[in-house]
């Protein structure tokens, strides 16, 4: 896509990173958003790797002037926005009675609050370049539990959100959709992992085989593969297919 430019958030690790590196292959120029700017800079190395572009924007998503700027910003270097990957935010994994308002707020503020703004600020770019935009959800919205009730409430919002964007993007030219993946091993699930196995009095390889176990599935999905799908949701390939929630979950959900 010749002189095309996505902005990536979350691009500093997991799934952010591997999705700015994949679409380094397809987009000329990538706009790199996160809070860890030396993390951000190893992500830049690899999209340079690939001649492409890369912009660092060290920011936090959660504040509410962020967006903003990052659509500015974008704007100055590279003059047009075709596609956003939404990837940012984390939701803390707290059962539903100990999670405090602040918490969920904080869940939020950055996974679905942040994701809204940047979007609303670059829908005006976005209309005019015919772009894509993909919101970052998790296959818990379709089965929210008590231990981590935050995480599949906000996922559930997320698509819903996606959804009401695809409407106004039908008359506005731009596609919408959400991608809902399954279980992935980034560093951020190794951390829980490693955490859960040190409470439950297990060792971290034997917390790790337990949870795909569990979960009805052969193994973990790797960012790497979900980075692919997002590729193919923002090319010309998948260009009719808007308010569409995508699953990728290794057969974790049984439901049709």
């Amino acid at each position: 896509m010749t002189g095309s430019v996505v902005i990536v958030t979350g691009a500093s690790q997991g799934i952010g990173r591997s999705t700015a590196v994949r679409l380094s292959r397809d987009f000329k120029s990538l706009v790199l958003v996160a809070r860890n700017r030396a993390k951000l800079q190893e992500t830049a190395v690899a999209v340079a790797a690939a001649n492409a572009a890369p912009l660092i924007i060290d920011i936090d998503l959660s504040e509410r002037s962020s967006a903003k700027a990052v659509v500015e910003r974008s704007l100055s270097a590279f003059g047009r926005i075709d596609a956003i990957a939404n990837i940012a935010g984390a939701v803390p994994q707290i059962d539903l009675f100990e999670m405090s308002d602040e918490q969920w707020d904080g869940g939020m503020a950055l996974k679905l609050h942040g994701a809204r703004r940047l979007t609303i600020e670059a829908w005006p770019a976005l209309r005019d370049a015919k772009g894509s935009v993909v919101f970052m959800s998790g296959n818990s919205a379709l089965f929210p539990k008590a231990p981590y009730a935050a995480v599949g409430t906000i996922n559930a919002a997320i698509v819903a959100l996606a959804k009401a964007f695809s409407d106004r993007g039908l008359a506005d030219g731009v596609q919408v959709n959400s991608l809902l993946p399954g279980p992935v091993m980034t560093g951020r699930r190794r951390s829980y992992l490693e955490h859960w196995a040190s409470i439950h009095g297990m060792t971290v390889a034997e917390a790790t085989e337990k949870f795909p176990r569990d979960a009805g599935i052969v193994r973990y999905g790797e960012p790497e593969e979900i980075a692919e799908l997002i590729a193919f949701m923002v090319s010309p390939a998948a260009r009719w297919m808007t308010g569409s929630a995508l699953r990728m979950d290794g057969g974790e959900v049984k439901s049709i």
